[in-house]
């Protein structure tokens, strides 16, 4: 039997279960459906003037392997590139100063980004008692009982911006880092855990004969990140179709082994046997609707914060001082008209022409999402007095580009685990439909691609019985 599967949306969650599914189900039929003009959703690049911006993600880390090892398996291999050394150099925008984060245990008992009480607050965390509640907990409130309070309202409330652009008060810790409360539950520390698995990384790498190193570069390639999407398309067997909405889905036949009926805006349809919905939370919520409306409810509910890129080119002779770092953030408790900058060209080689820098501000996000609506001309003004302060740019740009995102990150809240059990409960009473993309169980990139190869074995096991 001819295993039909419908893949509605093509961004890197869509094209990573459809390339995982032809490896799998080589006979499988799998449509793909877009309903923009192009693929790859967030993960696309800007080619102009000679310069690359990325319109979303600036890369991916190696701490999985899963876009790494998709990206070889595609033929990436001579493509890829490491981020600059001087990625480590990482700052925080705070008293109208930049200041250097702290890059190991010497530079930490010297930064003045917590005062003495603050850095022996953090230090005594692997000897605080671990929390014996099971409840959700906030990132906030994680960092406040774990770390201390100054901690919290800095190197929490940076990282939470950098990664999630979002309040740490109303995001969940176990949700958007597993790991930290796996840390605490396991080793009744994070700091322990930190060297607890820093050790047994070390150790079975030296039980392979391999030389140790940290698990922490991070990659993109020459192209931008755009190469890995037109990668994987040209390896589909069937293109996706562009410009297509999903209104609905509706089902019929047996409980255990329906017929799928996908319903396109129009008066056209197809029938399969899977369906995989890797588009936004809310186009999902759209497409469940008339089927439950419990579930529709529940994915709806996971919402997302407003972010706008403004990409800026400047001559390097304009720069007061070279870019030699990752970039700098703003944490959102400072309120400031920018939640970071990226110097992109700093980090990989290639982003903009020899004689010019390419840097990429965030403004927006959870607290301040009004600045998405701003004109572009309030816009690169606000933008640019940001980087006359931070950074002492003074001369204007000889390039931009304006990039807003209605619904950017998705934000995991307090609940979302919850939420998740009962997706995934409702989930059970719909066999062949799944759910994927960056709303669930990871935001970055390397979640997305290895959700897309989980989500393929799944697949792969319901039609497992057919092939028997």
């Amino acid at each position: 039997m001819v295993k039909r599967i419908a893949v509605v949306g093509a961004g890197i969650s869509g094209l990573s279960v459809a390339f995982r599914l032809q490896e799998k189900l080589p006979d499988a039929d799998i449509t793909i459906v877009e309903q923009a003009s192009r693929p790859g959703g967030t993960a696309w690049t800007l080619r102009e003037a000679g310069f690359q911006v990325e319109i979303g993600p600036n890369g991916f880390l190696d701490t999985k392997e899963s876009t790494l090892q998709l990206s070889r398996q595609v033929g990436l291999e001579k493509e890829l590139i490491q981020g600059s050394e001087a990625r480590k150099n990482r700052y925080l925008f705070l008293g109208d100063h930049l200041r250097a984060l702290p890059s190991g245990f010497c530079s930490f008992l010297w930064t003045g980004l917590l005062s003495f009480r603050g850095k022996f607050s953090l230090l005594w965390e692997r000897f605080r008692a671990q929390r014996t509640e099971t409840g959700d907990e906030s990132i906030d409130a994680f960092a406040r009982r774990r770390a201390g309070d100054e901690a919290a309202d800095v190197f929490a409330d940076a990282l939470v911006t950098g990664i999630y652009a979002g309040d740490p008060k109303l995001l969940s810790l176990p949700a958007c880092f597993p790991k930290l409360a796996d840390m605490e539950r396991e080793y009744g520390s994070v700091i322990k855990g930190f060297f607890a698995e820093a050790r047994k990384r070390k150790e079975e790498a030296e039980a392979k004969g391999e030389v140790y190193e940290r698990s922490d570069r991070i990659w993109s390639f020459s192209g931008g990140m755009r190469t890995l999407v037109e990668a994987l398309m040209a390896r589909l067997t069937r293109p996706p179709q562009f410009g297509v909405a999903i209104r609905g889905l509706s089902k019929s036949g047996g409980p255990s082994r329906p017929v799928w009926r996908v319903h396109t805006d129009g008066n056209d349809g197809w029938d399969a046997d899977a369906v995989v919905l890797t588009c936004p939370a809310h186009q999902q919520a759209t497409i469940l609707a008339e089927l439950d409306g419990e579930l529709a409810q529940s994915v709806g509910a996971i919402v997302y914060n407003r972010v706008v890129v403004v990409a800026l080119g400047f001559r390097k002779s304009d720069l007061p001082a070279p870019l030699d770092g990752f970039g700098y953030i703003a944490p959102q408790n400072t309120r400031r008209d920018v939640l970071g900058v990226q110097w992109c060209s700093s980090v990989y080689q290639g982003r903009a022409p020899d004689d010019c820098v390419l840097v990429r501000a965030m403004a927006g996000g959870w607290n301040r999402p009004e600045i998405v609506d701003w004109d572009d001309d309030r816009l690169l003004t606000a933008v640019r007095a940001e980087l006359r302060l931070a950074m002492g740019i003074e001369s204007p740009p000889i390039f931009h580009k304006i990039i807003r995102w209605d619904r950017a990150i998705p934000q995991y809240q307090i609940g979302h685990l919850d939420r998740l059990s009962g997706i995934d409960a409702r989930l059970a009473t719909h066999p062949g439909l799944y759910l994927g993309g960056n709303a669930y169980r990871g935001v970055a990139l390397n979640d997305c691609t290895e959700q897309g190869e989980l989500l393929a074995a799944r697949i792969g096991r319901f039609f497992a019985p057919l092939a028997a």
